[in-house]
């Protein structure tokens, strides 16, 4: 069970680095990105909005390996997954309201939930 939850906080931290990190440093990319899959659709999302977005997944990111791996505060991990779990949820309701596909959000948020569970309420 160890070896698959770090397989899963392995495989979401390089994810949210990925899209936290394109949203942080690559604004302009992001925003292309995001017109290019819906041109009929401004994103309706301020650069401010973004980059905090871009920021809380880097960190969530973070939390999901380090805390665990280093043994310094480890109750840091669980509590980065149910961050970026309501992350997921919000990101789920802006798709919905624009009408786009949310299984992505939805499995990410179920990954980020076995995290917070396997890593709090199993680990002790």
């Amino acid at each position: 069970m160890n070896i698959a939850q770090w397989i899963i906080q392995g495989l979401l931290a390089m994810l949210f680095l990925f899209a936290g990190g394109m949203k942080l440093f690559a604004y302009d990319r992001y925003q292309k990105q995001a017109e290019q899959q819906h041109p009929d659709r401004a994103l309706g999302l301020s650069r401010g909005l973004v980059t905090f977005i871009g920021a809380s997944e880097v960190a969530g990111a973070l939390g999901l390996v380090l805390p665990q791996a280093t043994g310094v505060l480890p109750v840091l991990t669980p509590l980065a997954a149910v961050g970026l779990a309501i992350i997921m949820v919000l990101a789920t309701r802006f798709h919905m309201r624009r009408q786009e596909p949310r299984s992505v959000t939805i499995g990410l948020f179920v990954l980020c939930a076995v995290v917070a569970v396997g890593r709090g309420l199993l680990a002790h």
